[in-house]
């Protein structure tokens, strides 16, 4: 049975701006100035420059009401409020001190082939039959960043059958695969790290040296691996300097033979610093990067229309229908112009919090005054959400006189120390790094021993967290830190 109601439900929704001007927020300078160029083809009526046409601030559609359902007439339209020229609109009146000689905006970018391209063109060297060349170039194409082919035989005579119509055997690709074992850089389209390791120490000039750490990555790998010196020394009968050589020599190899091609035609990611801290006279003084304000106005064009709309006596309706495009595009460049203002002050605001929380860092870049931080500190301070502290931090980057730093890494947990003074993680691991740092390599420091020294410094610490730190820092255990 079908029945009809009324229910009365409180609802909350963000509009479609709102999302968008979260979304600009969230972006780093690269990335707006793309968004902005995006917008400013999409929208006829937006455009920059210095071109001075007013536009009003009074009296408009509050561009974050929600008017999807209301059904507006060209006729309802109060033309005079985009002509008038009493007010000056507020991003007329901002003004910006950045100059354009300040920035190389044109970064050139050399062109180059590619790293399997540069192999393929090694390959033509080669005197190969037609099938073998063919394997040859899917087993180019199967090379990873690295260098490696991570693939069993099996799967790659698999793969010819079913991808390229090759029908072949493991004998054949292994035959191949020696083939392109020959190519530069050396080492590239090994299987594992040992193989990689033996295919450019076999290129080498023979020397006792380069003999010896091939056979000892032939039939010591894993007691090399785990730096099992003694062992080492036992098996093969040598002793310690001749060890020593041997290692020496595999140290100086690449573990990643791709990553050595200078040509791989990778993008180069360019670190734009969204803020800039500066140390004057003491005091830190923080700017926006100059080019989060751009100089936004309505298109000229636009407004000659409206004003022939106003002037004509009769309107058609195509011209009623050119009006209400005019008005939604006039709209939504009002409301570009306001988030692009909205989003400078959020940014700033939030950085500036974060610069004054973290005001002794700031000013002696030493990481040990780093404080415990964390989003919901800043969000209470600027009375705003976590999210949107979150979003300014997450990929936002700023320039002090120590260095481009990660926002979001300035963030840190809090832990007490024997004075129950709350101190950051950060500080903390900065003191362990610097433990294992200052170390006898010959003999590395246990977890146990690392967390007693952090204990005497007045850090009360437990071995789990130690080693908990220590992965986080990318740090190896203390047996394979050890040298000879």
């Amino acid at each position: 049975m079908l029945k009809q109601s009324l229910q009365f439900k409180l609802s909350q929704k963000l509009s479609p701006q709102q999302i968008q001007l979260m979304k600009l927020i969230q972006l780093p300078t690269q990335a707006f100035e793309q968004r902005m160029k995006q917008e400013l083809e999409e929208n006829p009526a937006l455009e920059s420059g210095k071109e001075e046409i007013d536009l009003p601030e009074h009296d408009m559609e509050d561009p974050y009401q929600d008017n999807d359902s209301e059904q507006i007439n060209a006729d309802d339209i109060n033309v005079d409020e985009y002509l008038s020229d009493d007010e000056i609109p507020e991003y007329r009146l901002q003004s910006s001190n950045y100059s354009s000689d300040d920035e190389d905006k044109q970064v050139p970018y050399a062109a180059g082939t590619t790293f399997h391209q540069y192999l393929i063109n090694q390959l033509n060297t080669y005197r190969l039959k037609p099938q073998e060349y063919e394997i040859a170039e899917f087993l180019v194409g199967s090379i990873d960043e690295s260098g490696y082919i991570r693939r069993d035989l099996a799967d790659l005579v698999d793969d010819l059958a079913f991808t390229q119509n090759i029908y072949t055997d493991e004998k054949e690709v292994l035959h191949v695969l020696q083939v392109v074992h020959q190519l530069d850089p050396a080492g590239v389209g090994a299987r594992n790290l040992e193989e990689c390791l033996l295919l450019q120490l076999k290129s080498k000039t023979p020397t006792p040296a380069v003999d010896l750490a091939i056979d000892i990555l032939e039939r010591s790998f894993e007691p090399f691996s785990k730096k099992h010196y003694k062992k080492l020394m036992k098996r093969h009968d040598i002793d310690e300097e001749e060890l020593r050589d041997a290692i020496h020599e595999i140290e100086k190899l690449n573990p990643k033979p791709g990553g050595a091609y200078s040509g791989n035609n990778r993008i180069v990611e360019h670190v734009v610093p969204d803020f800039t801290i500066r140390i004057i006279d003491g005091e830190l003084e923080l700017s926006l990067n100059g080019r989060n304000a751009p100089e936004l106005h309505v298109s000229r064009e636009y407004n000659n229309m409206l004003k022939g709309y106003k002037d004509s006596k009769e309107k058609s309706k195509s011209q009623k229908d050119a009006v209400m495009f005019i008005k939604q595009k006039l709209d939504a460049a009002k409301w570009f112009i306001d988030a692009v203002r909205q989003r400078q002050e959020t940014l700033y605001m939030t950085m500036n919090a974060i610069m004054h929380y973290q005001k002794d860092y700031f000013l002696t870049g030493d990481e040990r005054n780093l404080k415990p931080m964390i989003l919901k500190d800043i969000a209470d301070k600027i009375d705003m959400d976590v999210s949107t502290v979150s979003r300014v931090a997450n990929s936002k980057y700023v320039d002090t006189p120590y260095g481009t730093k990660l926002i979001k890494d300035l963030f840190s947990e809090a832990m007490k120390n024997e004075e129950g003074e709350d101190v950051s993680t950060r500080e903390i691991k900065k003191i362990l790094e610097n433990l294992i740092e200052e170390e006898d390599k010959r003999k590395p420091l246990t977890d146990d021993k690392l967390a007693a020294l952090l204990k005497e410094k007045g850090y009360p610490i437990a071995r789990r967290t130690v080693a908990k730190y220590r992965e986080q820092l990318n740090i190896p255990v203390a047996r394979l830190r050890k040298e000879i």
